[in-house]
């Protein structure tokens, strides 16, 4: 089975996007959306970061994110599958009931469905690198192995 998510509204798989209203602390500030953090990343340190952490909502801070008038940190290609890993790790791990779908999807591919990005999502052709979906499975393989860990074992006395 293949799930599809792209709308932050949508129902129930819509707070995979990285648009949906799930704020998260992440390196000692607030953030209110992962789109918020990741394009802040992009200028870690700067002015700038500041500014798109208080921007008034996801898509004014992924225009700001993507405004090429400012300065990119020289590393982002290297590190932004990192920086997704960590907003998306961040935002599941503070929201129980997000986490629950997640971890509800059991097995299932779980597919960025845009037609405009070929690296994040599926893109037009529908071969894209889905790199969001692939995170968002891989954070649900993470999630999954921390609960068994925290299960009760067996022989020990649980009160």
């Amino acid at each position: 089975m293949t799930i599809y998510f792209y709308g932050a509204d949508d129902v129930p798989y819509g707070c995979f996007s990285n648009f949906s209203s799930h704020g998260f602390d992440l390196d000692g500030q607030w953030w209110p959306t992962s789109e918020h953090y990741f394009q802040a990343q992009k200028f870690a340190g700067t002015r700038h970061a500041d500014l798109i952490r208080r921007a008034a909502g996801p898509l004014r801070a992924a225009e700001l994110g993507r405004d090429r008038s400012r300065p990119l940190r020289r590393d982002w290609e290297r590190v932004k599958d990192d920086v997704m890993r960590r907003a998306v790790a961040a935002k599941f791990a503070a929201h129980a009931d997000i986490r629950a779908i997640l971890l509800d999807t059991a097995d299932a591919e779980i597919v960025e469905d845009t037609g405009t990005d070929h690296y994040w999502g599926r893109g037009r052709t529908g071969t894209g690198k889905n790199v969001l979906g692939r995170i968002l499975m891989r954070t649900r393989t993470r999630l999954r192995a921390d609960l068994a860990r925290t299960e009760v074992r067996p022989g020990r006395q649980h009160r």
